[in-house]
């Protein structure tokens, strides 16, 4: 895959001296941008592209595209959609190693600390490819927060220690924007109890409305976004009975007459070709996937 995606790339220097291109120096490079773009481009092709070792035990001598062979076994097996969980969303953040100070972990002028880390303050991870360090997972998108792979525990949240100054979710754009308003001190401790304040300072602006567009907008990122609630509408004489009925409950569940309900088929992406969701929905109750 590496030597056919690199011939896209008129100005690829290779993986050593002896797989460069011509005057690749002196060529125009592409920017990050363009390189994610080339790369989405070729992972489609890849995906519909025969490959020799993909090949259905029915047809053995027909080289399949991984969405042939991938559409054939969930034609066997099926699929069942799984959500995430919060341990599997914990175990997708991005990852970085830290030692265990005395202090706790310091990031970015930021110390997490809690009981849970005292007895591996100054430990070794047991991790020698790391150099002793430990896994830590950070959210970009809300830095109040840590969290440290412990033995028998897992991964274990971690507060920063000024968290009770923080009354919203902030990233580190507006830890560093802070950092350009605070006085700078050479006591560690109290230049980040300087950064805590203003930061308190900064979100009591933003409530209060006297926050500066600059400061509005690094706020305004973070901010939840709500739902608004369906506008209230008549009810029809037809939605007023099914409505009665789903309230006594007298309803007949059974799935035999499933074809007969009203159905809203909405095309989706399945695994098989061709395949469709079909919701039917019912007062009072969830869409059913069947």
């Amino acid at each position: 895959m590496s030597g056919k995606y690199r011939v896209l790339l008129q100005r690829a220097s290779g993986s050593d001296v002896t797989r460069r291109g011509k005057d690749v120096a002196h060529q125009a490079c592409y920017s990050v941008a363009q390189l994610q773009d080339l790369l989405d481009e070729w992972l489609v092709h890849y995906h519909h592209r025969p490959h020799q070792g993909l090949w259905h035990p029915m047809l053995p001598k027909i080289a399949l595209s991984p969405n042939e062979i991938w559409a054939a076994l969930v034609a066997v097996a099926g699929y069942v959609p799984v959500p995430l969980t919060g341990s599997d969303y914990l175990e997708l953040l991005p990852v970085r190693w830290q030692a265990i100070t005395e202090h706790g972990i310091r990031l970015h002028h930021r110390t997490y600390d809690h009981d849970l880390l005292g007895p591996h303050l100054g430990q070794d991870s047991g991790m020698a490819a790391r150099g002793g360090k430990w896994e830590v997972h950070t959210n970009p998108h809300d830095v109040r927060q840590i969290w440290v792979r412990l033995p028998d525990l897992g991964l274990t949240e971690i507060p920063w220690i000024h968290r009770e100054h923080a009354h919203q979710p902030f990233n580190d754009r507006t830890w560093q924007y802070l950092q350009t308003i605070t006085t700078r001190h050479a006591d560690h401790d109290r230049y980040e109890a300087g950064l805590a304040e203003a930061l308190d300072q900064l979100m009591r602006r933003a409530k209060a409305g006297t926050a500066t567009p600059t400061e509005q907008y690094l706020l305004a990122r973070h901010a939840t976004a709500r739902t608004p609630p369906p506008a209230p509408g008549p009810v029809s004489e037809n939605q007023a009975q099914e409505l009665d009925t789903a309230a006594t409950g007298t309803e007949d569940d059974s799935l035999d007459n499933l074809d007969q309900a009203p159905q809203d088929e909405t095309p989706c992406r399945s695994g098989r070709a061709g395949g469709r969701v079909r919701a039917l929905r019912r007062p009072g109750r969830s869409p059913q996937v069947v």
